[in-house]
């Protein structure tokens, strides 16, 4: 029989053991070691069954074994140093602290989804698993963070296979009771409610969720209440799912109601208001229009608002594709803004002019979240060095003018969270050599350029580290694959094989990661021979697990998960090969530990970092790479290997596919392979361990969470902070109105004649000429501009690379034509082709960049002849 309304009935502790429920309900347990033995030893079995969920495993307990708990004065000393420990985190003093007094009050996370573990399944990859771990990070940092998502009644899906190997998708109610959060309340006790105003006079309501990661609080909005009609209850019941309008509904909660949310959290808790807000990916953009909104009733108008919004705004895209951003029509977003609907206040043309593609190339009726978070955030970043890159030529249409490498979007590469992905064994080794705190520190805040104890490691305690975590990874694929099985429809007589899948002496290969089509899953099928060869290779076999979800509505994704399962379940090749369904943050806390290579193909450049090579890399897992995301940026030969790309704009991609499976094939059959298997004097495969070594001293510090998290601190966070703080109302109505008048004067901005002292084409090294420019500024004034000398080497086309910029001065003017003089020197500081070019840009002090208009002017032919513009 099936019940008709459901309870959590939850247990009541003894007074003793209530210090569980506070370290329960702190998500620390889940980076913590320490205090997840501590919930494990209350029962082991238990513990296990609840997949390691403290939460699920209080509400399981026995009351007798609770008594027996009270009793046990060892078990009460532990758990009283559990939660001092747990006081001290989060209230004493951390690296955030010991920093200078500019740093900001607070900042505020907005992400749509966070992984932070399993026991709370609100993320689908890369994106949410990243956010999860920047919270963790600012945790261990002490950074004042506030994070605010969604809380999904079903979350992602749930991955299970049919019997011809097809994803097959399910989702599980999610009940918020039984999750490791609890609700936001008022000083009555009722709980917090904020609420968005809807088209038609309707409204969606939300209740906000608080998790507590650690010292961050996370607030999850969720939409399942009474007061809502049912279409606005499912608005959060799935992590990307629905049409546009029930994605477009998900944003206008996350980043207006996100707001709210968040000003109701300080208002009751006496946190500081945050004066940076972060936006991670376009779906929380709507962040910067409820803030201009504030700004409007409080006196400012429109323009102003945008300005002071903007100053304390961080826009990072994780997407190097126009695919990937999420874009809606035009006119669903003007239906949903306005008199009629949300912030009423605001001019609907204003909100949409925000987000609509009104550059060369761009689609004109359609609104684009990244182009929003762009215009509302004065600084940018992409997530890798080469996805920096890649970012500015993609966005390089809304700076016209300029140069791909001068659009104002920085990059800062992403990085893990140590303590959350390497394995007890791994910490137990460095604590071992330098001392439990050292390694602690040096996970968590990171700041050493490398890890030189690593040195001392004797090669026999990493030769047995690394097999005893193959050895782990063998026994949980096995577990998981007989499951997988089962659900698949096979009987436990048929299942015997499973006993003698892998090997924990054989090289082990692991790719796991979402399954668009671009990260390329099945590459190693291409050429299956070659990889059967692999595979079953007499002397030197390798043996691969793979796992990965497809987007529910990609059924090429799909296509491509049936073809390796049906290549896996091949008797041949079973015991080598192996598919993983339901991919999520317990498999992977397994999986990077126990394998030997960490496998990424995808089709450079559209991995905008991929950090689970990271992961990885922090267990002495060898990365084998193409050259994109964090890996081009970091690769070194010591420790890994680059796989070949055919990345020409020539190339057909089934040959490109060709091309680069073959050389995945080589690198595996001629390099990778006899290094594992070759061994010294000692009887260890020396050169193998000293990769290992390698990538722990040199990558270990790099791929670390706080450092990514000091990096944002330091180069985004703090000047935003700054900018903030100097754009009061006063000062915003001013560059906004600066702003007007710069934009309506341009067109009368021009750059007349430019002269120089050396009339040859040729100069010696050292040589500083003398420039002298006339400029026309119209209606502006020198105070409104700055006029420079852009100079580098040329190419062949008398392109400027690597430029540097110099300012010229006023000299004299205006002369009767209203022209001004500008002069200034000009070092030839570099041999070879060499050239320059003069260019007028706007100037303010309040602006973060010149390029921030999109405005400049350059010289027109007639200025530059006799100008002597190049030097060969």
């Amino acid at each position: 029989m099936k019940a008709i309304r459901r309870f959590t009935v939850r247990p009541v502790l003894p007074e003793p053991l209530r210090p569980l429920s506070d370290l329960a309900r702190n998500l620390r347990w889940s980076w913590h070691a320490e205090t997840r033995d501590l919930f494990q030893s209350v029962d082991p079995e238990r513990w296990a069954s609840c997949d390691g969920d403290p939460i699920r495993l209080l509400g399981s307990v026995s009351p007798d074994r609770l008594a027996e708990l009270a009793e046990d004065r060892r078990f009460l000393r532990r758990l009283t140093a559990a939660a001092d420990d747990l006081a001290d985190y989060v209230s004493g003093d951390r690296w955030y602290q010991s920093q200078s007094a500019e740093l900001p009050a607070a900042v505020a996370y907005f992400s749509p989804e966070f992984g932070i573990t399993a026991a709370l399944p609100q993320y689908s990859g890369g994106l949410g698993i990243l956010a999860g771990d920047h919270l963790k990070a600012a945790s261990d940092l002490g950074v004042p963070l506030i994070g605010v998502g969604l809380l999904y009644r079903h979350g992602y899906f749930r991955q299970t296979l049919s019997r011809d190997g097809w994803q097959q998708e399910h989702y599980p109610v999610l009940d918020p009771n039984e999750l490791p959060v609890g609700l936001l309340r008022e000083a009555d006790s009722t709980p917090t409610q904020v609420s968005l105003a809807l088209p038609g006079g309707r409204s969606l309501h939300a209740r906000v969720w608080l998790a507590q990661v650690g010292r961050v609080p996370l607030l999850l909005l969720d939409s399942d209440v009474e007061e809502n009609d049912l279409g606005e209850r499912g608005v959060t019941d799935r992590l990307y799912g629905g049409g546009s309008e029930h994605r477009l509904l998900q944003e206008m909660l996350l980043g207006i109601g996100g707001v709210r949310a968040v000003r109701t959290y300080c208002r009751l808790t006496g946190h500081a208001e945050p004066e940076v807000f972060h936006t991670n990916e376009g779906h929380a953009g709507f962040l910067g229009l409820e803030r201009i909104a504030e700004l409007v009733d409080q006196g400012l108008d429109f323009d102003a608002g945008l300005e002071a919004v903007r100053a304390g705004t961080v826009f990072t895209t994780h997407t190097p594709v126009p695919a990937g951003i999420d874009r809606f029509d035009r006119e669903l977003v003007a239906r949903h803004f306005g008199t009629d609907a949300e912030l009423p206040r605001i001019d609907v043309e204003r909100v949409l002019q925000l987000g609509m593609e009104t550059y060369p190339g761009g689609e004109p009726n359609l609104f684009n979240m990244a182009v929003m978070g762009l215009r509302l955030g004065q600084r940018a970043n992409g997530v890798s060095l080469l996805h920096g890159n890649v970012s500015r030529e993609m966005f390089s249409g809304l700076w016209p003018g300029f140069d791909a490498d001068e659009v104002p979007i920085t990059s800062v590469t992403n990085g893990v969270h140590a303590p959350t992905w390497v394995a007890p064994e791994v910490f137990r080794l460095g604590a071992r050599q330098i001392g439990a705190q050292r390694t602690e520190d040096a996970l968590t805040v990171g700041g050493s350029d490398r890890w030189d104890a690593v040195a001392d490691i004797p090669d026999q305690d990493i030769f047995e580290l690394r097999r005893v975590l193959r050895e782990q990874l063998v026994v949980e694929v096995r577990e998981r694959l007989r499951a997988s099985w089962r659900q698949r429809g096979a009987g436990s007589a048929e299942l015997g094989w499973i006993d003698g899948v892998l090997d924990p002496d054989v090289l082990t290969i692991g790719f796991a990661r979402r399954v668009p089509s671009y990260k390329r899953l099945t590459l190693m099928l291409r050429d299956r021979d070659r990889l059967l060869d692999l595979l079953l290779h007499p002397e030197r076999p390798v043996q691969i697990v793979v796992a990965g979800k497809a987007h529910p509505a990609d059924d090429g994704g799909k296509r491509l998960i049936q073809d390796l399962v049906r290549f896996a379940d091949d008797p041949r090749v079973r015991h080598r090969i192996v598919f993983l369904p339901d991919y999520g943050m317990a498999m992977a806390q397994k999986l990077y530990p126990g394998c030997d290579i960490w496998l990424n193909n995808p089709l450079r450049p559209l991995e905008a970092c991929g950090t689970s090579g990271m992961k990885a890399a922090l267990n002495g897992c060898l990365n084998l790479s193409v050259l994109d995301g964090w890996w081009d940026e970091w690769f070194q030969p010591d420790f890994g290997w680059a796989i070949p790309t055919a990345d020409g704009s020539q190339t057909d991609p089934d040959r490109r596919d060709d091309i680069e499976a073959a050389a995945l094939y080589d690198l595996l059959e001629q390099r990778v392979t006899p290094r594992f298997y070759e061994r010294g004097q000692g009887g260890l495969p020396d050169r193998w361990i000293e990769m290992v070594r390698q990538t722990l001293t040199l990558l270990g510090p790099k791929v670390l969470a706080g450092r990514m998290v000091r990096e944002y601190v330091e180069r985004l966070y703090t000047p935003a902070a700054l900018a903030h703080r100097s754009m009061d109302a006063d000062s915003a109505q001013e560059l906004a109105a600066w702003k007007a008048r710069v934009r309506a004067a341009w067109h009368g901005v021009s750059v007349d004649h430019v002269e120089t002292s050396v009339a040859a084409t040729t100069a010696e090294l050292g040589t500083t000429l003398s420039l002298r420019v006339r400029v026309g500024l119209g209606e502006l004034a020198p105070d409104d501009v700055e006029v420079q000398a852009v100079s580098g080497r040329v190419d062949g086309e008398d392109r400027i690379t690597d430029a540097a910029t110099v300012p010229l001065k006023p000299t004299s003017g205006p002369d009767l034509d209203g022209r001004w003089v500008y002069e200034g020197p000009l070092s030839l500081d570099r041999t070879g082709p060499y050239g320059y070019t003069v260019r007028i840009l706007p100037a303010h002090r309040l602006l973060a960049s010149g390029a921030e208009l999109g405005l400049v002017t350059a010289p027109s032919q007639d200025a530059v002849e006799g100008a002597g513009v190049l030097m060969r």
